[in-house]
């Protein structure tokens, strides 16, 4: 994990960590929101003592004045404020020169600096000091908010153990994880983390999933089942064989993602940018006019009492509310917020973009098997129809034994479970949407659904074909050899998963299915679904999503498995792949990720995105709206330069406080 430091005001394209968090890539960085932000990643140590020595002298100064002490005054008197002013100051000129050269001439340094120098001129010594004290105190506290923030959601995400024990010459030894290679057998502790993904070597265990899953629920894992990296031993000691490298881990992608998440900005983070551009030169000017246009009046009225000096304060004082840092900082802070509440709660979103989209949803379809239902099938009937019915599963169990389909690992499993051996196959080809194609014994397989038989002008019996219930096909040399009939059922939580869409106000929803559409309208009536389209092949899903994408105000999400669905979903406006944390195909095509097999968590991902973008209009807003009143009390003559700087730091302060508050909050 990358995590970015840097010296006083120096590092001025270390892209928006500050803003964001520590895990963003430097090439997203804009020239305002860099040297926005490198101001916050002033030393600490030297931060406080700079403050505090221009503090004290700066009371002293004003004690004196006070006072009256005779000797006080004149050149003594602006050479102490200026040596005040010095510790403050310089670190804000050294940004400014180093913001210049690379050609940033508008930013929050330079409104400082010229508020402060305007200041000094105007004789108004300790307040050209105390912009810049109050500016450096209020940024440090600021930064300090912001760190406190990404820290806590930098130690929710990575929670990957910094040791490993690792069996070695005959016994365990402890090294860093990365130091471990795929194969070897790693030993994790009752209550320890497992710091590399495996297989396991125990029988059975329990895990702690809530790192990954954000479900509290313990799971059980049999003998060579896979366990991730994240999960926690639940109660006894297990063994583990090592199946991807520390890097490759699914923790390590889910970092990753999230990483790469903080640097795909949304719409609104956009247009600040924008806005920041245009900003500062326009406060400039419109600095430059509360001098100008008051002269301008007492030239053509000369009754009007003009003082260059009184008008000159003014200006600055608008100067220094004008800053727009609180936008530019809790604005992407509050999308980071949102990307890190939803990884608490085992949602991914691939970025600020897609966190945005969500909220806007008014179409979504779901795929049915492995995604509103379990996936876990079970064989409920097998019908040999030319042959014994033991030989029927060995030559169907051989031709589905290297699939990944669910439907095809629980015919593998059943043939397992009766004991039955495999024969060997030669030139196995899949047929995406209908099945495969084999030679067994010098004979011509097809294993699929039936629309793979009538594909090929075989007979497939009446009863086979008009069943609703999942059902895999058998042909031999062309001629129908018998089914295989498989259960699958709802997941738990599939019917409120619906229901709570639509409390959402998303009614607008599809369910796309490759089985048999009688099986798929069986379903749909049980989850109050009104659109079910069955017999569907992966194009056809594709092609489906794209015409509900037709109008351009639409805004349409595809809920699948991530594997055979991988083309729909990165074809919708938000694919959300369920299950996809140990599938590559997931995390490559979706948008969105849910790491816990849940369909509910779609809609929780929905309530995210909403809290999310109400936080960041929230800042908007409210920090606009408090510039606006302090900039016309300014120009008005009612707020000073100690009053605008306390301003501008409590709106900043206030932004960032509201933008991390969403990590509290609990969702359904």
């Amino acid at each position: 994990m990358k995590t970015i430091h840097s010296n006083p005001f120096q590092q001025l394209h270390a892209a928006e960590s500050c803003c964001q968090a520590q895990y963003v890539s430097p090439s997203v960085s804009s020239p305002h929101a860099d040297s926005c932000c490198a101001h916050h990643h002033a030393d600490g140590v030297s931060g406080k003592w700079s403050s505090l020595v221009s503090g004290m002298l700066l009371l002293a100064g004003i004690v004196m004045s006070y006072i009256q002490l005779s000797w006080f005054q004149g050149t003594i008197q602006s050479v102490w404020y200026l040596l005040a002013f010095m510790p403050v100051g310089l670190p804000v000129l050294h940004a400014a020169w180093h913001s210049m050269r690379d050609k940033d001439f508008f930013n929050e340094f330079t409104l400082m600096l010229i508020a402060s120098i305007g200041a000094f001129c105007i004789g108004e010594y300790p307040e050209a000091v105390a912009v810049m004290l109050l500016y450096t105190v209020g940024e440090m506290l600021q930064h300090g908010a912001v760190e406190r923030a990404t820290k806590n959601i930098g130690e929710l995400l990575d929670v990957r153990p910094e040791r490993a024990q690792v069996f070695r010459n005959g016994a365990f030894i402890e090294v860093a994880p990365k130091e471990v290679q795929v194969g070897e057998r790693i030993e994790v502790k009752p209550g320890e983390r497992i710091p590399l993904d495996g297989t396991l070597i125990n029988e059975s265990a329990l895990f702690d999933t809530s790192a990954l899953t954000g479900e509290s629920m313990p799971r059980s894992i049999e003998v060579n089942g896979e366990v991730l990296a994240g999960m926690i031993a639940f109660n006894q000691k297990v063994d583990l064989e090592v199946k991807r490298p520390y890097e490759q881990s699914a923790l390590a992608r889910i970092l990753s993602l999230v990483q790469e998440a903080s640097a795909r900005k949304a719409p609104t983070e956009l247009f600040i940018r924008r806005f920041a551009r245009i900003y500062t030169p326009l406060v400039l000017f419109l600095s430059a006019l509360v001098v100008i246009i008051p002269a301008v009046v007492e030239w053509l009225a000369p009754s009007f009492d003009y003082v260059f000096a009184d008008w000159l304060y003014r200006a600055l004082v608008f100067l220094v509310i004008s800053c727009p840092c609180a936008l530019i900082i809790s604005i992407p802070l509050g999308y980071y917020g949102g990307i890190g509440a939803a990884s608490r709660a085992g949602i991914l979103f691939k970025g600020g973009n897609y966190l945005n989209a969500i909220t806007k949803l008014d179409s979504i379809a779901f795929d049915k098997t492995g995604t509103l239902t379990t996936g876990q099938f079970e064989v409920a009937s097998v019908q040999a129809a030319t042959l014994k019915k033991e030989e029927l599963l060995a030559i169907i169990g051989t031709a589905e034994q290297k699939s990944t389909h669910p439907i095809a690992q629980a015919i593998q499993q059943y043939v397992r479970g009766q004991h039955i051996s495999l024969h060997s196959a030669l030139s196995m080809q899949e047929i995406a949407g209908y099945g495969v194609e084999t030679i067994i014994d010098g004979k011509n397989v097809l294993v699929g659904n039936p629309r793979l038989l009538l594909m090929r002008k075989t007979v497939v019996p009446s009863k086979v074909l008009e069943s609703e219930m999942t059902v895999v096909v058998c042909a031999i040399d062309g001629v129908y050899a018998g089914a295989v009939w498989l259960a699958d059922k709802l997941k738990e939580d599939a019917v409120q998963a619906i229901r709570h869409l639509k409390e959402l106000g998303v009614k607008d929803i599809h369910l796309l299915s490759g089985d048999k559409q009688s099986l798929v309208e069986k379903v749909a009536r049980e989850l109050e679904i009104p659109q079910a389209h069955g017999d569907l092949l992966p194009e056809d899903k594709a092609t489906y999503i794209q015409k509900l994408s037709f109008h351009a105000t639409r805004t349409v999400a595809f809920v699948g498995d991530g594997m055979n669905d991988a083309p729909v979903l990165a074809l919708s406006n938000v694919g959300i792949a369920m299950g996809g944390l140990g599938s590559d195909a997931a995390i490559e095509s979706a948008d969105v990720v849910i790491q816990t097999d849940q369909p509910s968590k779609v809609a929780t991902a929905i309530e995210i995105g909403r809290a999310t973008q109400c936080i960041v209009w929230q800042n908007i807003i409210g920090a606009i709206s408090m510039k606006v009143i302090i900039l016309l009390a300014g120009v008005l003559g009612y707020a000073s330069l100690w009053g605008a700087v306390f301003a501008d730091v409590g709106v900043a302060l206030l932004a960032v406080l509201n933008s991390i508050r969403i990590l509290a909050k609990k969702f359904k």
